[in-house]
């Protein structure tokens, strides 16, 4: 699966709207701001004082507001006079100056974007957006209106930063299966305390985790869990471990480790239909029966 996959399983995600998206804190967009590689953040600090300019994307109107940065050389040598400069002048500066913002929103919104002129104010419905490196250093921020279309575009589950913290450390369950197979109804219906189911697959077969009921890893990686009808002998005790555990084992797939099972379960459809202990019977692994139900 991938990492889009797995978080968007997740129950904070699965039924997640564009609106909850842009506001995470993993929110994270890769960019380039002409030549440089880098990563557009939504969680920047509401700018008090800004440039504003009106500006189409498409057709809609928006307000974007730029924060006074020394990347802009020439616009931020006249910042704190600009209000006496004529709008020309200042229109000219950020076609030539701010160009690489400019195409960069542009590809960010998949919209093409035409200047208007200079904003009377900025509207207070706004996206505060900051562009960090490589390295996670701030270049620059700047802010723009947060129409519900812009936001349903930025909005996207593949948008979550699958490292970050507030991701990665997401605690999720997992349950340990040993074994699979399959009885009959009559065969389930008979089975009583004392019973030996034996358990052939116990050494041969590597053992696999089920996460929250929702994912699988095995030597493979990680996939969607789905209930296939057999009946399964599981670690009678969960275990705690995070997503970012998960999400490790889809990027490089292994056998998970597995603690050895003090007790076990034999499971049908979720539902627990005897416990028992593992055990040696003529010389093969068994499930002996120690409960029913």
């Amino acid at each position: 699966m991938k990492p889009s996959e797995i978080i968007g399983s997740m129950p904070k995600w699965v039924n997640a709207t564009s609106d909850e998206i842009v506001v995470s804190p993993a929110w994270a967009m890769p960019c380039r701001l002409g030549e440089t590689s880098c990563v557009l953040h939504l969680d920047a600090i509401r700018p008090a004082d800004t440039l504003d300019l009106s500006i189409m994307l498409e057709d809609e109107a928006h307000v974007l507001s730029f924060v006074d940065t020394p990347m802009f050389e020439e616009l931020h040598h006249l910042w704190s006079t600009r209000a006496e400069v004529p709008e020309p002048i200042i229109l000219a500066l950020i076609e030539r100056e701010c160009a690489p913002l400019l195409q960069l929103i542009e590809n960010a919104v998949r919209r093409q974007l035409k200047i208007v002129g200079l904003a009377s104010a900025a509207p207070a419905d706004r996206l505060c957006a900051r562009l960090c490196d490589a390295n996670g250093n701030e270049m620059l921020s700047f802010a723009l209106t947060a129409t519900p279309s812009l936001v349903r575009t930025l909005g996207r589950l593949n948008f979550i930063d699958a490292d970050h913290p507030s991701v990665r450390e997401t605690p999720v369950t997992s349950v340990t299966e040993i074994a699979a197979f399959v009885l009959s109804a009559a065969e389930i219906a008979d089975i009583a305390i004392g019973d030996a189911l034996l358990l052939p697959e116990v050494g041969s077969v590597a053992p696999r985790l089920i996460v929250d009921g929702r994912f699988v890893i095995d030597g493979n990686g990680v996939d969607r869990y789905k209930d296939d009808g057999m009946l399964l002998v599981v670690d009678a005790n969960t275990h705690e471990m995070t997503l970012g555990e998960v999400l490790d084992h889809a990027k490089s797939p292994s056998a998970p480790a597995v603690p050895n099972p003090s007790a076990l379960r034999l499971v049908s459809g979720g539902r627990t239909l005897a416990t028992g202990r593992l055990d040696r019977l003529s010389g093969q692994n068994a499930l002996i029966v120690e409960s029913i139900g």
